[in-house]
């Protein structure tokens, strides 16, 4: 004998009615029950991913309220231009060096590309500080996409790095006698080819970042890495006037393509090659850092 039901019906053979907690294949999940001839609200799923990223970034750039964040971004690579504009000035002498071009003309470029190239590194320290206090895992409980995160550490890394270039190229017009034979186009062009150096970089680092979860760890790591490749270039001394074993080294190094891209641009003497080499690096690196970053973040999280 079967039991009716409250509606006064009887359930047929066959027939189960759904149980509390279930939902049959195909509906969606409503918040309350819909009254009659109106449609349910379906759960809340999360925005785009234009907009997460938006915010993400948002939220980041807000540090940079504070000009204490960008005078100190900028102090190392300023010392570095006073030290190396004075100590290797009397290289514009040698046979090797460009006839006709200053030497401050011919650093400043090799100095936008090796302190953004320096700073990239901190993309992936922070992202390594959230990994190891928890950010990643509490936004993981939320319908937030992870490469959300990813991508607004990049974009804030290049805001950030393209205002210490803007600074550095400010400071060396009015303190160093910056006057490139480009023109300020030229000049425009060489901070132009830094900063996307340094984004292709910053996702290297993030996956590096994720993957030790370490933030004084990455730091080493990084000036391991990026030391030795900024002083065995053509950063500071032309490739013909390098030893032989370092010349070879040097000519192989992918920063002295972005070193020569960079100058070459700001000279007005611009080489397709060097700046074809450049971007194809940086996208490699973005789409391989991007994939390796995404699969890190997921994978410890």
């Amino acid at each position: 004998m079967t039991t009716p039901t409250a509606a006064g019906h009887t359930p047929t053979a066959g027939h189960t009615a759904p149980t509390a907690g279930h939902t049959p294949a195909g509906h969606t999940t409503t918040i309350g029950h819909a009254p009659a001839g109106r449609r349910a609200t379906p759960l809340w799923t999360g925005s785009s991913l234009l907009t997460q990223v938006t915010v993400l970034t948002g939220r980041l750039l807000r540090s940079l309220r504070d000009p204490r964040m960008l005078v100190v971004s900028v102090i190392q690579p300023l010392i570095m231009l006073a030290l190396f504009s004075q100590m290797f000035r009397t290289l514009a002498d040698s046979p090797h060096f460009p006839q006709g071009v200053r030497y401050i003309d011919y650093l400043l470029p090799a100095i936008l590309v090796t302190s953004t190239a320096q700073a990239t590194v901190w993309a992936g320290v922070a992202l390594a500080d959230d990994l190891r206090e928890g950010l990643v895992g509490r936004l993981r409980t939320m319908p937030v996409d992870l490469l959300a995160l990813l991508a607004a550490r990049s974009l804030y890394a290049a805001v950030r790095n393209g205002l210490q270039l803007v600074v550095l190229v400010l400071v060396g017009v009015a303190l160093f006698g910056y006057r490139p034979a480009g023109g300020p186009l030229g000049a425009f062009a060489a901070l132009l080819v830094a900063l996307i150096v340094s984004w292709g970089l910053s996702w290297v680092f993030l996956g590096l970042g994720a993957r030790v979860r370490n933030p004084e760890l990455l730091q080493t790591i990084g000036m391991v890495v990026i030391f030795p490749l900024a002083f065995v270039s053509s950063a500071f001394v032309p490739l013909a006037g390098l030893p032989a074993a370092a010349r070879a080294v040097a000519t192989a190094n992918p920063l002295t393509q972005a070193v020569e891209a960079a100058r070459g641009l700001s000279l007005g003497e611009p080489s397709a090659g060097w700046i074809a080499a450049v971007l194809l690096a940086s996208a490699l690196l973005a789409v391989v850092g991007g994939a390796w970053a995404s699969y890190e973040v997921r994978r410890v999280s």
